[in-house]
């Protein structure tokens, strides 16, 4: 009996570490031209974290509004404090800013963001940074 028990614990604890591994699924709204800026344009994104999803380090090299819609997230950009955000709730990175923390605040509950980019036309949205 206590190997049975031994074994789907280790089972579930896999299944748990799988679940954490799962990538943010990334959903493009639109981009579109800005006419009265030559030369940038903007994207709107849905950025939906499972439980316990994290972004590796990484950069945007664009002006990124965040919009919490469901759940918690947690963002820090190089030089500043990590914040804790919620439904209704806003984060900014810059051009220049490093994100170094983005990531589910939760290991059991998914949480969606939404993303507005203004950024060089034909720029990557997501720069790893090593």
């Amino acid at each position: 009996m206590h190997r049975f028990l031994l074994v789907i614990t280790l089972l579930l604890g896999f299944t748990a570490a799988a679940v954490a591994q799962e990538p943010a699924k990334v959903t493009t709204l639109f981009s579109r031209d800005l006419s009265d800026l030559p030369g940038k344009e903007g994207s709107m994104l849905i950025v939906e974290y499972p439980p316990g999803a994290a972004d590796p380090v990484h950069r945007h090299n664009a002006n990124a509004f965040v919009y919490v819609l469901e759940g918690s997230i947690i963002m820090q950009v190089k030089g500043s404090e990590p914040v804790t955000l919620h439904p209704g709730q806003t984060f900014y990175e810059g051009p220049d800013d490093i994100h170094v923390v983005g990531r589910n605040a939760s290991k059991t509950e998914p949480a969606k963001f939404l993303v507005v980019f203004i950024k060089n036309k034909g720029a990557p949205i997501l720069t790893p940074v090593e």
